[in-house]
């Protein structure tokens, strides 16, 4: 991947924790108070049916277990955990309890995709906590079952994050699909426990209703495949490290929209977290996911394991398709390296 490339990859990836960053202002100014299970339904579920509705493809094989498991992890079990600490914890411990995720992220792709640890990956995840931490946090009483929530909620995203890439996509499914089974997986388990739990829906105004639709499309819906589709070209701990942005864009919103003040330790605690996330998308060329360069005497490119060449094309760049003169010549001349002959006059 080009770093003209991956550096579109990244921008488009960071929209989504983004639009998570203004959840909070939706959620506090325009929704119905103490409903976080209905509030993580209403996201989840008309959101995925949207999109499967669009995509039209339903999970084949072993992808109906793997989509399964992928969204309870990412949307069942991360959607309802993340309400129930942002309800019962103060001062913006939920979001420093979940910038954590970068390190989880970076344990688990050693445990289940044999990644070593960088440095500079550690260093990046740790200054990225220390930043969300001076940015948000408040004195305040903590309760335990909303930090025991905070936690699960990171690490049951982070653990998605990873089989994400792991598991890769099916043949012939693209980001859309994909964000649909985990959203329609999510949103049906979520279903029985926001009913147990919290009853009938409550009434909804205007403004609640338009929260909720911004909440089901652009918060979820679109940002989610954004999220996924970046997950497939980034490793897993680049796209980890863009959460701190939705913190970042919480906290601007706050100061911008709802008059909140923002103290000279803050704006440091916004910087770090910031130059963390930007260090943390800087790779060598050689990093991540990326089709091998082609030597001059290469005749096709090489896919590396579930990973699908683009159609060849007559044009310029290593992927190019050669006339049929040209190849034949690449043959012959090949041919000659293993017999021994020396082709250069050809």
């Amino acid at each position: 991947m080009s770093a003209h490339h991956r550096a579109a990859v990244v921008a488009l990836t960071a929209l989504a924790p983004v639009s998570w960053g203004t959840t909070y202002v939706v959620t506090t100014e325009f929704l119905p108070p103490e409903r976080p299970l209905f509030t993580a339904l209403v996201r989840a579920l008309p959101a995925g049916l949207l999109l499967l509705a669009v995509a039209r493809v339903l999970p084949r094989g072993v992808w109906w277990w793997k989509a399964a498991v992928l969204g309870a992890l990412n949307i069942g079990a991360f959607f309802p955990l993340l309400f129930l600490s942002a309800y019962r914890l103060p001062g913006g411990l939920a979001a420093v309890v979940g910038s954590v995720g970068p390190l989880l992220v970076l344990g688990l792709s050693a445990l289940l995709l044999g990644r070593r640890p960088v440095l500079r990956d550690v260093l990046a995840g740790t200054v990225a906590a220390l930043g969300v931490s001076m940015m948000v946090l408040k004195a305040g009483a903590l309760d335990a079952l909303g930090v025991a929530a905070a936690f699960a909620s990171t690490a049951s995203m982070a653990a998605g994050t990873v089989l994400t890439q792991k598991w890769g996509r099916p043949e012939g499914v693209g980001p859309l699909a994909l964000t649909a089974w985990q959203l329609t997986a999510g949103g049906l388990l979520i279903a029985p426990l926001a009913i147990l739990a919290e009853g009938a829906p409550p009434a909804l105004d205007a403004g609640a209703a338009g929260g909720y639709a911004y909440l089901a499309l652009v918060n979820t819906a679109i940002a989610y495949c954004l999220w996924f589709r970046g997950i497939g070209r980034l490793t897993a701990t680049q796209a980890t490290l863009l959460g701190p942005l939705s913190p970042l864009t919480a906290a601007v919103l706050g100061w911008a929209a709802l008059g909140e003040s923002l103290t000279a330790f803050q704006l440091g605690g916004m910087a770090l977290a910031f130059g963390a996330t930007v260090a943390g998308q800087l790779r060598r060329s050689s990093a991540g996911p990326t089709r091998r360069q082609l030597a001059p005497h290469d005749l096709a490119p090489v896919a590396l394991p579930g990973e699908r060449l683009p159609a060849p094309h007559i044009g310029t760049g290593p992927h190019q398709r050669q006339p049929a003169s040209v190849l034949a010549v690449g043959v012959r001349r090949e041919a000659g390296r293993r017999r021994g002959h020396n082709w250069s006059a050809s």
